[in-house]
């Protein structure tokens, strides 16, 4: 696995693949891997010959109350981890490489509406910041795939609202959630879960399970999403918000649409959990 840290070495590297007419695929991350990361580079070596990953911490994305100095680094561990992967290349740029301005200064990139919802509500300007970083990294690495996980489902729609908008000639490709074997949605936050708290934390996805089985059957969406909330909380959670939306657009959902997700967000002590479920009716 090749180490590069800075913009010429990354792009020399690219252009040397490209002349050969090698297809590259592109994973982005901040880093403290899991298996969940892991299964985006599986997938990425399923549609190219070479594949890049990135390890970023992006200051943009972190709220005023959100402490980014606190979150997890374990760079030598990810290197192993990625090497087993057989990655052709990471890529380990600096806050000063990526915004040379600064960060507050800094061009941005911004998807309206649906960056304003749910999690968006929850983390203002949360969305601005991965749609910016993700852009600079795609306009770095001009990858021809990309892939990214389903857990952050909101965050793959505006991913691939961006690259639609925008032109961009990169291709997303969603992964499944790798969960463990309680259920819980693999998530470099689960490591903020106390012995206790992990042993609650799987009843967002018990309860996401159980609200898919009613609206099979039950068309009435805020009173099931209702009924849920309080049962993501009497299970020891605080819930953040829980909306059974539109699959591709996150709109509410109405009893006429067929291709539905379920976004949920919970509170779990320190940990912020987000988890969803696609339902086609």
């Amino acid at each position: 696995m090749k180490l590069v840290n800075d913009i010429q070495a990354l792009r020399q590297q690219v252009k040397e693949w490209r002349m050969l007419d090698l297809k590259i695929a592109f994973v982005p991350t901040m880093g403290n891997l899991h298996d969940g990361h892991l299964a985006l580079v599986k997938s990425a070596h399923q549609y190219a010959d070479k594949v890049i990953v990135s390890i970023f911490i992006n200051p943009m994305q972190f709220g005023l109350s959100e402490d980014i100095d606190n979150y997890p680094k374990t760079l030598e561990q990810d290197k192993n981890r990625l090497i087993a992967q057989d990655t052709d290349l990471l890529f380990i740029p600096t806050s000063d490489i990526i915004y040379p301005k600064g960060y507050t200064d800094n061009t941005f990139v911004e998807v309206p509406n649906i960056s304003n919802l749910y999690c968006g509500q929850s983390r203002p300007g949360h969305f601005r910041g991965v749609a910016t970083v993700v852009c600079k990294l795609f306009n770095l690495v001009q990858p021809d795939i990309a892939c990214f996980g389903s857990k952050d489902y909101q965050q793959l729609q505006i991913i691939q609202t961006m690259v639609d908008d925008l032109s961009m000639p990169v291709e997303i490709i969603p992964v499944e959630i790798i969960r463990e074997d309680s259920g819980l949605a693999m998530s470099s936050r689960n490591g903020y879960l106390t012995a206790e708290e992990r042993l609650i934390a799987p009843a967002l996805y018990q309860t996401l399970q159980w609200l898919a089985q009613q609206i099979k059957t039950n068309r009435n969406f805020d009173e099931l999403s209702q009924q849920a909330g309080e049962k993501i909380n009497q299970a020891g959670l605080t819930t953040d918000y829980i909306s059974i939306c539109h699959a591709f657009t996150l709109a509410k959902a109405t009893e006429n649409d067929q291709n539905l997700v379920i976004l949920a967000s919970a509170f779990c002590g320190k940990a912020r959990l987000i988890d969803n479920i696609q339902v086609n009716i």
